[in-house]
């Protein structure tokens, strides 16, 4: 969802977590560690980039369709074909449905000329596509959107979605369902997996310092009990209450070991293989 009002306030923070991190255990789980490893490479801002240069007596609109197919590309849709057109109405955009191949997305008439997000916006519903081509949903329409949030930005396109949240002293924009803290936790676990660095993707100082504050969190998960990585004081505590179930560091998975001794702990989600230390 978009926003753009003289008083500009965003929900900051983590207050979805246990949403996102079941978003990406389930993401593992219906592609398999392999599956989401075909991901390796984000979406450039180039591929998605919608100027004026694409007037052409069409407007925006073959720009926008040529994003959109830059998109299908990064999300392996090979048979999908995306529509988009421009229209008055509440949200940033919407998608229909149906049985496919062809899709058809509508735009908010406000990026017709605030074109720079336009491939953030299709992002995420084409996202949309793809979760339900692989049947991929959880019970609530809210649980849903942060999952295709999550989804978008797991595999390399949500990034578009964070460096579209700008703020100053009398407005601002901020696309999607996760908070950009959220956004940041998501772009910082897939950074883990795939070896990236989005620092020099970001062009919203305010997307950047989210970046940064989801980082930290990620790196948190890692200093969990029983995990290796956990301090002296947290691994007692741990002790003191028999806790052997923590979740995944990269999945969210959770977990169960014996308390008390040292195990190699292998996640049966994503497969990850854990040190955990008595």
């Amino acid at each position: 969802m978009a926003h753009s009002d003289e008083v500009f306030r965003v929900v900051r923070g983590f207050p979805h977590l246990d949403t996102v991190r079941a978003s990406i255990a389930a993401l593992y789980r219906r592609l398999s560690p392999d599956g989401v490893h075909r991901y390796d490479t984000s979406v450039a801002a180039a591929d998605v980039l919608v100027d004026d240069v694409d007037d052409t007596g069409d407007g925006p609109r073959l720009g926008a369709r040529r994003a959109a197919r830059a998109l299908v590309r990064q999300l392996r849709l090979p048979d999908v074909r995306v529509v988009v057109d421009f229209r008055a109405m509440e949200h940033a955009a919407s998608v229909e449905l149906t049985a496919g191949p062809r899709y058809a997305v509508e735009l908010n008439d406000r990026f017709r000329t605030h074109r720079r997000d336009i491939g953030a916006a299709l992002a995420h519903e084409v996202t949309h596509v793809l979760l339900h081509r692989l049947g991929l949903a959880f019970p609530t329409t809210a649980e849903n959107e942060i999952l295709t949030d999550v989804v978008t930005t797991y595999l390399g396109a949500g990034w578009l979605l964070l460096d579209a949240f700008r703020q100053d002293g009398v407005s601002g924009q901020k696309l999607g369902y996760l908070t950009p803290e959220e956004f940041g936790y998501v772009l910082a676990k897939r950074a883990e997996v795939f070896g990236e660095d989005p620092s020099p993707w970001f062009t919203s100082a305010v997307a950047y310092e989210a970046w940064l504050r989801g980082r930290e969190e990620a790196a948190r998960d890692w200093r969990r009990p029983p995990l290796a990585g956990a301090g002296p004081i947290a691994r007692r505590r741990a002790r003191a209450t028999a806790n052997g179930v923590f979740p995944c560091p990269v999945c969210g998975q959770r977990l169960r070991v014996a308390p008390g001794r040292r195990v190699r702990a292998r996640c049966g989600v994503c497969r990850t293989v854990l040190e955990c230390a008595p």
